[in-house]
């Protein structure tokens, strides 16, 4: 028995958008939106009503004021006089660097201790383990508090007292400082005719790029391999420092140095900041090394033993057969881990350091008392960046997916 169809000539009733199948699904996706839309007026509408029974209104104009609180690591210019606009975007801009910093360092020792984790020394493969369950077990926010204990407590102060801890010494060849009140690193000086260098060096980077697509194209059509790592580093190292030379050494470094009790000049790092940094990317590399594990015993050990009969050595199966296909499956949920280092970045408050949810989060919430107008920013915030991320990861995981013909 042949299952019966609604006839096309039959004249169209409110009925069938129910009944018929043909209009069922949008129907319902309709009324759906419909009323997702009323509960979300409705929701505003009775929002503002009681913020004007509390007699506030909805404005940003509290972003234009002066901010009247100083910021103690920032990467743009900024002073108490500043609005707290100001504020807002340095805030952002140290959330965007911890977590920029902190996906690198956790991607990296995520893939190291992964892959160590699956070693065949006993030995290796335990204190991997032990890494892991140490760091991914206990809370987040007790390893970011630890390690800033550690950076403050058991590194030298600048200039020590008479009778105290021993003082901070230069290291690397009087280059760096490590204190108690932060790590001092050499600041680069541009001089005239620095940017052509920087954009020489740019073009490098996108030579690079180039010719990485060249190689693995000629290697699927012909099968031969271009030696890219050397032809790489000659390409980001000659032209840079050929045109660096011939306009006279544009680019200089200011060295700190100890002045008083405390080092000047140089680029200056907090306990903060790099507490926050060290603990979210060890927290996180914990998960990613599980993720990579997952996806490299996720591979068919078959083709791991092919590849041994052919004679390629370890170090070539794994980059060239087990990490290439194992990606697949280890992109999709590292943007996961991303995400949660981003998130967990405002957690910064706890170590003193100045994030946006410390700015407009906080000192300029609860300057101006504009609760409502702080958070739906900070929302605003963070699902751009958790957008952006998602979209970059995304693209970057449908580069090398398999394309079926």
């Amino acid at each position: 028995m042949k299952a019966s169809s609604p006839s096309t000539d039959e004249k169209f009733q409110i009925g069938m958008l129910l009944s018929d199948t043909r209009y069922r699904g949008t129907s319902l996706q309709v009324i759906t939106f419909i009323i997702f839309v009323a509960v979300f007026f409705w929701l505003v509408d009775n929002t503002l009503k009681n913020l004007a029974l509390l007699g506030k209104d909805v404005s940003f104009n509290f972003l234009f004021l002066r901010a009247g609180y100083d910021i103690n690591q920032r990467l743009i210019p900024y002073s108490s006089d500043s609005t707290h606009g100001r504020a807002a975007v340095v805030g952002i801009l140290n959330t965007l660097l911890v977590a920029f910093v902190g996906c690198v360092i956790a991607t990296i020792l995520g893939l190291f201790v992964g892959i160590l984790r699956l070693s065949k020394n006993w030995l290796v493969a335990k204190l991997m383990s032990a890494y892991i369950e140490g760091f991914r077990n206990v809370p987040v926010l007790l390893w970011i508090v630890m390690v800033f204990a550690l950076l403050t407590e058991f590194t030298p102060a600048p200039k020590a007292f008479k009778g105290a801890d021993p003082q901070a010494t230069m290291l690397f060849f009087d280059s760096v400082a490590i204190t108690n009140r932060g790590t001092y690193f050499p600041a680069p000086i541009l001089n005239e005719g620095a940017y052509w260098v920087i954009f020489i060096f740019i073009l490098s980077v996108f030579a690079v790029i180039f010719l990485k697509r060249y190689a693995d194209k000629l290697k699927r059509e012909t099968g031969k391999d271009f030696p890219t790592f050397l032809v790489s580093i000659a390409i980001l190292i000659f032209p840079s420092t050929i045109l660096f030379f011939a306009l006279g050494s544009p680019i200089s470094l200011e060295y700190p140095y100890l002045k008083g009790f405390n080092f000047k000049d140089g680029i200056h790092l907090r306990n903060s900041f790099l507490a926050l940094t060290l603990a979210l990317a060890l927290y996180t590399s914990a998960f990613i090394a599980e993720i990579v594990r997952a996806g490299i015993m996720a591979i068919s050990k078959g083709q791991t033993e092919a590849a041994s009969s052919l004679g390629l050595r370890p170090n070539k199966i794994m980059n060239l057969i087990i990490l290439p296909q194992a990606l697949r499956i280890i992109v999709p949920p590292l943007i996961s881990n991303y995400l949660n280092l981003t998130k967990n970045s405002s957690l910064a408050i706890a170590v003193g350091y100045m994030d946006v949810r410390g700015t407009l989060g906080g000192i300029t919430l609860n300057q101006t008392g504009r609760e409502l107008e702080s958070m739906l920013l900070l929302m605003g915030f963070y699902l751009c960046v958790s957008l952006l991320i998602s979209s970059v990861i995304n693209y970057y995981n449908r580069s090398f997916q398999i394309v079926v013909r």
